[in-house]
C-alpha cells in the first residue's frame, strides 16, 4: 500500500555529504541556473525552453502534492544547490513511480553525488513510500548514467529504438527499472531530529 503522506509531505534526507530537501520556489534560481545548460538539457532530451514563469509555476505547485516528490541535492558542509531528484508519475495501484535526477553543472559529475542521492531516494521510495517499484529511462548517450544506476541496483529492461531526435540524429532509450525485492546498497533510513531521515550507506566490508 502506498503511503501518501510521504509524498504529501517529503522528509529531509541527509547522507554522508548531501542533504535532499523539499525542492521549492526558495530553489527558483538554482534551477534556472540548470537548465542553461545545454548539455544537461541533451542529457535529459529536453526540447523545451521553460520560461521563469513557467518553473516559478511548477516549484508553487510542488508542495502538498500526493503523486510526487521532489528534492533539492544540497552540500551538507556549505549548503550548495548540486541538483534536484525527483519520484514522479505515481501509480497507486501498482506501488510503482518513475525516478529522474538532474545535477546543476557538468563539473558536479563523476563525484558521486548521483549514486549518493539515488540510493537515498530508492531507499526513501521503497520503505516510507511503500513502493514495489521505480523505474527510470536514460538515453543511448549518456552510459555514465546508466552505469550509475547499474551501481545503485537497476537492472536493464528493454531499448525504445528511435526515442529521441536530438539535433537531427535519433537517438535510442532505455529503459530500467529496481524492485524492492532486488539486491541495492545497503541504505538505512534513520529518522532525526525536526523529522528529517538519516540515511547510511554500507560498505560492503560491514555488510
Amino acid at each position: 500500500m502506498v503511503k501518501t503522506d510521504a509524498l504529501l509531505c517529503p522528509r529531509t534526507l541527509q547522507t554522508a555529504r548531501l542533504r535532499l530537501e523539499p525542492l521549492g520556489v526558495r530553489h527558483l534560481e538554482h534551477v534556472m541556473q540548470t537548465l542553461e545548460h545545454q548539455e544537461f538539457m541533451r542529457l535529459t532530451g529536453t526540447h523545451v525552453r521553460y520560461t521563469r514563469f513557467e518553473v516559478q509555476r511548477l516549484l508553487s505547485s510542488l508542495p502538498r502534492r500526493g503523486d510526487r516528490a521532489d528534492w533539492a541535492i544540497l552540500d551538507r558542509e556549505d549548503g550548495q544547490y548540486l541538483g534536484e531528484v525527483v519520484l514522479n508519475d505515481l501509480d497507486g495501484y501498482n506501488q510503482s513511480m518513475n525516478f529522474r535526477i538532474l545535477l546543476a553543472h557538468p563539473e558536479l559529475v563523476g563525484q558521486g553525488y548521483g549514486t549518493e542521492a539515488t540510493n537515498a531516494v530508492v531507499e526513501y521510495g521503497f520503505h516510507l513510500v511503500g513502493l514495489h517499484r521505480i523505474s527510470l529511462s536514460v538515453y543511448a548517450f549518456n552510459p555514465r548514467a546508466r552505469r550509475v544506476y547499474e551501481k545503485c541496483g537497476f537492472s536493464f529492461e528493454g531499448t525504445q529504438r528511435d526515442a529521441l531526435c536530438w539535433e537531427g540524429q535519433w537517438v535510442d532509450q532505455f529503459l530500467m527499472s529496481i524492485l524492492k525485492t532486488d539486491p541495492r546498497p545497503d541504505v538505512k533510513l534513520e529518522f532525526g531530529p525536526g523529522g528529517s531521515v538519516s540515511a547510511r550507506v554500507m560498505s560492503p566490508q560491514a555488510r
